[in-house]
């Protein structure tokens, strides 16, 4: 009971602070290249600023700002992220930050538009390499599998009898061995 205390303390403490109240959505995005994204910073009140980090657990000190520029605009005062005509280098988290405060960030995946048959054409070109590896390990497998069969024999054969005679040598009455 007093853990559940504790965290209804905690979670008044977070809210107070103005941790809980910046909500980013969406929180990724995955688009292929040209088209247009939206990033939209809720539940603030204060000077909206965005951020660009190449990876998320970045150090967020390191971030580079988002400035208005050419594709990259800010049409509501600060609160929305618009990028168009994306291009692969956009791909990144973004984050918005209001009063020193720090949004969870939006991840956008930018991907290029392929040729199909060049897909299809990898595709059929590392299956076919996957089988070859396949067969290879077989034939490995296999040629150690006949080498030992082969070595299996040559030890069990002991002067014409068979490795099951070796035990007439072992008797303890005869001290010592026969062949010395």
């Amino acid at each position: 009971m007093s853990w559940l205390l504790a965290g209804c303390y905690g979670l008044v403490l977070m809210t107070i602070s103005g941790a809980l109240q910046i909500r980013q959505s969406p929180r990724f995005i995955g688009v292929g290249t040209r088209h247009l994204v939206r990033i939209h910073c809720s539940g603030t009140s204060g000077l909206v600023q965005w951020y660009r980090l190449n990876k998320y657990n970045e150090d967020r000190n390191k971030a580079e700002e988002v400035k208005a520029e050419g594709r990259i605009s800010f049409p509501s005062p600060g609160t929305q992220l618009f990028i168009s005509a994306l291009r692969v280098e956009d791909k990144g988290v973004y984050f918005c930050k209001v009063n020193d405060t720090w949004g969870p960030g939006t991840e956008l995946q930018v991907f290029r538009s392929g040729n199909r048959m060049k897909a299809q054409y990898r595709t059929n070109m590392k299956d076919g390499l996957i089988m070859f590896q396949a067969l290879l390990l077989a034939v490995c497998i296999a040629a150690l599998m006949l080498r030992k069969h082969k070595l299996g024999l040559a030890i069990e054969t002991c002067d014409g009898g068979l490795y099951e005679e070796l035990s007439v040598y072992t008797r303890p009455d005869e001290a010592e061995a026969p062949w010395k």
